[in-house]
């Protein structure tokens, strides 16, 4: 799909103006301009934002009355149960306040519900199952929020419950003992965009403050707390929310904390990833925000696709460095099956759009199968809605038809899905998400009536022009500007992620110096390399070997959008370009 790139419009006055009051290079000024960064002091906090400037966790809606309840139950020794959704975020919270309570010798247990058979959220056979096997306390992460008629259940099963969630609340919150979500209570919390794992870990704190009797805690605990804020980057990064505030703390000390002290399986999670901490221009040494994102999240998040999510909480909280290891190779085996997998969904849906679809005309895709793994359908979904650029739901069918459909949707900006959903909800059994990401239940002779009900919403909320893919440029930069010490000021700008993305830059008149190689098994990326005015540099095309061809039959200069990184290779750093859209020259 052709992409309409928009540059941004520079205030040179404004920008000189920050480059000298902020004492900072012209390509970071110019850089932080672009993302409404234009006072001296909100400049200093973005470049360098501490961890004191975390809000404290008695200011998070329900939170002190969650660690008081927390506390009482730990010293009754009642036994308590940590019920985690099956996500990265909902994975690395739930290892966050297991931690958390078995540092204070409390009782506790962990659960997590299979994808396919429970599906998201509370249930009520695992309440009835948890409360047969002595839980007296239960702690929600990532989840809980529509459980209405769930925590009633729970009150009837004599269990308490403390729900911690960040989803979009709805009409009616449950009558849980505690709510612990930045969005309740008239949004008098300073921060409404925390993952599922930042809440649980602003829980935790609350509880280990409560259990030392003052704001600052031990050491043993701060210890915790400082793995703990790394975990939370974890899911933070994985959830795509925001990298803003609270949540650009939490990730930018967050990746130290998994450079210096990672918890056993983490480190051997790293290790079978090939990930290794990087020393900073600051000198600080961390892992990359993009190394949580494209290696380490993907594997965690496959021992939940696939129906194994205790596997990914045992490999975090384990303290047994065998058993970590063991477990990192096993649940990077899963990984390799979810990819071979999710490219034979994608063929198939490919093939769909091709045969029953107009990739123009349709505001939107709703498609179908029985072959298709209800656990890695939304990856497929997200990839789809970004080649598209249109709100894509993927279902997977039961094989017999007997039991319902299991869907996920990825939508595209200006186009909200959990109102959409809201809005088809005659047509299914259950949906709940965020405006980018959602899953529904769906019966399905509905199948047909919610697919036209989707897509005419889809008509009627996306206006035409904005059917066409954008990508906005923040920088028209030459190749000879790119040098490694720019590169290295661009890099301060990090963690980078939704939010606060990489910088993107363009150029033009670049010629390929030889045809484009691929990489990776199968030849989906490639490598080339691009050259201008007698300098040459390294590009690399994630997800682009589909341009071969194209690229390979080029007859003249194109213009390149990209984003450069520094590469690490045995010792020695260069200047590298992720190509993100490319189009020939003169072309518009």
């Amino acid at each position: 799909m052709s992409k309409r790139w928009r540059i941004h419009c520079h205030d040179l006055a404004r920008i000189e103006d920050l480059r000298r009051s902020a004492d900072i290079p012209a390509v970071v000024a110019e850089l932080l301009v672009c993302r409404g960064v234009t006072d001296p002091a909100a400049a200093k906090v973005f470049l360098d934002p501490k961890l004191t400037a975390l809000h404290e966790p008695e200011l998070l809606p329900g939170c002190a009355r969650a660690a008081k309840l927390v506390h009482e139950a730990v010293a009754d020794k009642r036994r308590i149960t940590v019920y985690g959704d099956y996500d990265v975020d909902g994975i690395s919270g739930t290892a966050i306040l297991w931690l958390c309570l078995k540092l204070l010798g409390a009782e506790v247990g962990y659960y997590v519900p299979h994808r396919t058979d429970e599906g998201y959220g509370l249930n009520a056979e695992a309440l009835r199952s948890l409360a047969a096997e002595g839980t007296k306390l239960l702690i929600t992460v990532d989840c809980g929020i529509a459980g209405v008629e769930e925590a009633a259940l729970a009150r009837q099963l004599g269990i308490e419950l403390i729900v911690t969630d960040h989803h979009e609340p709805g009409p009616r919150l449950p009558e849980a003992d505690a709510i612990v979500h930045p969005r309740i209570d008239g949004g008098c919390y300073p921060f409404g965009d925390l993952s599922g794992s930042g809440v649980a870990m602003k829980l935790a704190w609350a509880v280990c403050q409560r259990a030392g009797g003052a704001k600052r805690v031990a050491p043993r605990m701060k210890d915790f707390l400082v793995q703990a804020v790394g975990l939370a980057a974890l899911g933070t990064i994985a959830d795509v929310v925001p990298l803003v505030d609270e949540n650009r703390v939490i990730v930018r000390h967050g990746m130290e904390s998994l450079a210096a002290a990672p918890t056993p399986g983490l480190t051997a999670l790293m290790s079978v990833a090939k990930i290794t901490p990087k020393k900073r221009h600051d000198g600080r040494i961390r892992i990359e925000a993009e190394d949580v994102a494209f290696q380490l999240a993907p594997r965690i998040n496959a021992a939940g696709r696939l129906g194994q999510p205790q596997l990914a909480v045992e490999l975090l909280v384990t303290d047994r460095p065998e058993r970590a290891e063991e477990l990192a190779r096993y649940i990077n085996g899963l990984n390799d099956s979810r990819r071979t997998i999710e490219r034979s969904i994608q063929l198939a849906a490919s093939k769909q759009i091709k045969e029953s679809f107009d990739s123009v005309e349709d505001a939107a895709l709703v498609l179908a199968d029985r072959g298709w793994h209800a656990g890695v359908i939304g990856i497929v979904a997200g990839r789809l809605a970004e080649k598209y650029h249109r709100p894509v739901v993927l279902i997977a069918l039961d094989k017999s038809g007997v039991k319902p459909g299991v869907g996920s949707a990825r939508s595209v900006p200006g186009f909200e899905l959990h109102a959409a959903l809201a809005d088809c909800g005659e047509h299914l059994l259950a949906h709940g998400g965020h405006a980018a990401a959602a899953g529904l239940r769906i019966d399905e002779h509905r199948l047909a009536d919610f697919r036209a009900a989707f897509c005419r919403l889809a008509e009627e909320r996306i206006p035409r022009d904005q059917r066409e893919a954008e990508i906005f440029i923040d920088v028209e930069a030459p190749l000879s500007a790119l040098t490694l010490e720019t590169v290295r000021h661009v890099e301060r700008l990090a963690p980078f992620g939704h939010g606060n993305a990489r910088p993107l830059l363009c150029t033009t008149g670049v010629t390929l110096a030889g045809a484009p190689k691929p990489l990776g098994s199968g030849g989906h990326h490639l490598a080339m390399t691009l050259s201008q005015h007698d300098v040459a540099l390294r590009a690399v095309a994630f997800g682009g070997g589909e341009w071969a061809e194209q690229l390979a039959a080029l007859d003249g200069p194109m213009d390149v959008a990209f984003r450069p990184v520094i590469n690490h290779f045995r010792g020695r750093q260069s200047v590298e370009l992720h190509l993100v859209d490319w189009r020939p020259s003169g072309t518009m």
